[in-house]
C-alpha cells in the first residue's frame, strides 16, 4: 500500500491543491535554539511534576540557596522542559525535602467508600439492636457499652485500611521528590 501526500488548497484565489509538508517526529523546544527529537524512551512530564520542582526551586530561593537570578532562570526551564529527565538536573545541588512522617492518603475509592457504608449501616443496626434489647430485656443492667466498643473499634480499622486512590505524593517519581 503505497501513502499519497496530504493535500490542501493553496491560500488565495486560485485553489488549485498544493502538497501538505510531512509533520515532524515528536520534538521539544529548548532555550538554545531549534526543536530536537524526543527519545523514544523519554516520559513527559506533566504539569504537576514542573508545579513541584518550580515549588522547590522558590523555596530554595528563600532559604538562600539559591539566588534570584538562578531561580528564575531554572524555574523558566522546568516550564519549558517536556520530560522528567529534563526537569532532574534543575534540582541538582538542592537538598532533598524531609519525608513526612505519615504520608499523605488519597481519597477511598468508590468502593470502598460503598464497602465502608454498609459496614457503617450493619453497624449501627446491630447497635440499635443492643441498645433495644438491653432496654427492653429482662437483664436490669444490661448495657451493650463492651460490643458497642468493639463494632466501633472494627469499623475505624476498616476506614484506615480502606482501599484509597494514589495520593499526590506518591505520583511523582523518586528523582523528582
Amino acid at each position: 500500500m503505497t501513502a499519497t501526500p496530504d493535500t490542501r488548497p493553496a491560500p488565495g484565489p486560485d485553489s488549485t491543491p498544493v502538497p501538505a509538508t510531512p509533520l515532524p517526529a515528536a520534538t521539544t523546544p529548548t532555550a538554545q535554539g531549534p526543536a530536537t527529537p524526543l527519545r523514544s524512551d523519554a516520559v513527559l512530564a506533566s504539569d504537576s511534576e514542573r508545579e513541584h520542582v518550580t515549588a522547590r526551586l522558590r523555596t530554595a530561593a528563600a532559604e538562600g540557596r539559591l539566588t534570584l537570578a538562578e531561580s528564575d532562570e531554572r524555574q523558566a526551564a522546568a516550564y519549558a522542559d517536556r520530560t522528567r529527565d529534563e526537569l532532574v538536573p534543575l534540582l541538582a545541588g538542592l537538598p532533598r525535602p524531609p519525608r513526612p512522617r505519615h504520608p499523605r492518603r488519597g481519597p477511598l475509592t468508590p468502593r470502598a467508600r460503598r464497602n465502608l457504608r454498609i459496614h457503617a449501616g450493619v453497624t449501627v443496626v446491630v447497635l440499635l439492636l443492643l441498645v433495644l434489647g438491653a432496654v427492653l430485656g429482662p437483664a436490669p443492667l444490661f448495657a451493650p457499652i463492651g460490643p458497642a466498643f468493639w463494632l466501633g473499634l472494627i469499623l475505624f480499622v476498616h476506614s484506615r485500611r480502606a482501599e484509597r486512590e494514589v495520593s499526590p505524593d506518591e505520583e511523582l517519581p523518586e528523582e523528582l521528590r
